[in-house]
């Protein structure tokens, strides 16, 4: 009851969606295992667009030794929860809609990428059918992040246009992002449908914004609250995820907190500090595989913007 409160506070108090690109700690993405790889990449092509938020990828694996990693020490770990440890290999790039010109897109986004590691810890509560999330990311916002270099060589190998405006990236910064989110089972009807609502906070260098939002599945599903052997062998559903974003920060679009040598950022006056985020896909599992197709739609995150459109993947596999 006590979680339920809070829960319904937040919703109070603001909507927002899960700010980070790559999303992979909802329930409805869960691998039911202690030890698992998953890739999980996006990319605006799939969505017939090649601008805003134009790719990331991420390489995630859980194992029980993880459980020793120093850092989850900084992490929520309720009594009487199960534990999911793991790390991530995350990298993320931008580009304005003319990607083609040396020159800078006044009004559009400024070019940039980020790559960071993430340790994350899931925590379970199977009485209350809750989940929390922490996560600590590390890296780098700049030009080693090597975005110009991966989208060149991508657009080399498909034959489309080369990009020459990342001489204009947002420049050398640090990223150190703390996240925490929680989701809680609102209904569920035997296994064929289930609403959880969910919020997330991001405070860091890279994001700072506050998170809201809902997710629902409809197919043959598991619960993915429950720490019993999965019912269903094979599952397959589909998702939706309509949300809202309240945005503080975003050295995406802005640059750095601590580098102010980047020649071209978008003013903290002309930033959205409301947006809404639509993600709707269908997910194929088995005992040992998972499959997922998404597609996602962002409203504009600063003034004179273009709504972002961008589709992923993801593939994993227990061991």
């Amino acid at each position: 009851m006590r979680e339920t409160i809070i829960f319904a506070c937040i919703l109070w108090f603001g909507f927002s969606s899960y700010a980070q690109k790559i999303d992979h700690t909802s329930s409805y993405r869960e691998i039911k295992s202690n030890s698992y790889f998953r890739f999980n990449y996006d990319n605006d092509f799939f969505a017939s667009a090649d601008k805003n938020y134009t790719q990331g990828y991420q390489l995630e694996l859980v194992l029980p030794f993880l459980k020793k990693n120093p850092i989850n020490h900084l992490f929520f770990q309720p009594k009487n929860n199960e534990f999911t440890y793991g790390l991530a290999l995350e990298h993320i790039g931008f580009t304005p809609g003319d990607y083609v010109s040396k020159e800078i897109q006044v009004g559009d986004r400024p070019f940039a990428s980020a790559i960071m590691l993430k340790s994350f810890l899931v925590a379970k509560d199977t009485v209350n059918s809750s989940r929390m999330h922490s996560a600590l990311s590390l890296g780098i916002i700049w030009p080693a992040a090597f975005g110009g270099e991966m989208q060149r060589s991508i657009h080399e190998a498909t034959g489309n246009k080369i990009p020459y405006g990342w001489r204009n990236q947002i420049k050398n910064d640090i990223v150190l992002n703390y996240q925490i989110g929680y989701e809680k089972q609102l209904f569920r009807y035997a296994d064929f449908f289930s609403l959880q609502g969910q919020s997330e906070i991001n405070l860091g260098t890279l994001f700072t914004n506050f998170s809201v939002g809902a997710n629902a599945t409809l197919g043959i599903i598991n619960n993915g609250f429950s720490s019993v052997e999965n019912k269903n062998k094979f599952e397959v559903y589909a998702f939706a995820q309509p949300v809202f974003k309240v945005v503080g920060y975003d050295a995406s679009i802005q640059g750095g907190l601590f580098n102010n040598e980047s020649v071209y950022t978008i003013s903290s006056n002309d930033i959205n500090r409301f947006t809404r985020q639509t993600h709707i896909g269908i997910i194929v599992k088995t005992q040992t595989l998972y499959f997922e197709y998404t597609r996602t739609t962002l409203t504009p995150e600063f003034e004179g913007g273009n709504t972002a459109n961008w589709g992923g993947i993801k593939i994993g596999f227990t061991f």
